[in-house]
């Protein structure tokens, strides 16, 4: 179960930042920060403006030591689809197309075959500093301000 103040499951996902494919394990991020956006599907009406919120903050959130990730189970055809469509997204989409790591965080809905929407961020050694998770889609989505208030707190 990953909680705050435990071990973030390790885990290596493909995906694309814009048109780019790349490979991208939570090791990568070793000694840095690192945000963790779950969201259910690319092209949906919420995640068209969570995700680019998070991208126009992206500054931001570098300034304050901490990177970007986000995942789901789309595939990465469809996540350079959608960035295009979308302007452009400088951080990776990842593809967690069997929801294998949103399982390992408790994000999975395997009733319909999709991930949940939540934040976790993920601190310099490796701990889950902060986890929000949706509960009644879209009352509760996370900003980007609101993450970087969390950020804050790591400093």
């Amino acid at each position: 179960m990953a909680n705050v103040g435990s071990a973030a499951p390790a885990f290596t996902l493909t995906g694309a930042v814009n048109n780019d494919d790349v490979e991208v394990s939570l090791s990568d991020y070793e000694g840095k920060n690192l945000v963790v956006l779950f969201y259910p599907l690319a092209f949906s009406p919420v995640c068209a403006e969570q995700v680019p919120d998070f991208n126009e903050n992206l500054a931001a959130i570098k300034a304050k030591g901490a990177e970007v990730i986000a995942i789901n189970r789309d595939s990465t055809f469809a996540h350079k689809a959608w960035s295009e469509a979308l302007g452009g997204v400088d951080f990776p989409l990842l593809a967690d197309m069997n929801l294998a790591v949103s399982k390992e965080f408790s994000m999975a809905l395997e009733e319909v075959g999709i991930t949940t929407r939540g934040v976790f961020i993920i601190d310099k050694n490796g701990k889950i500093a902060f986890k929000h998770v949706e509960d009644a889609p879209p009352n509760n989505t996370l900003s980007a301000e609101e993450v970087l208030s969390e950020l804050d707190k790591l400093q």
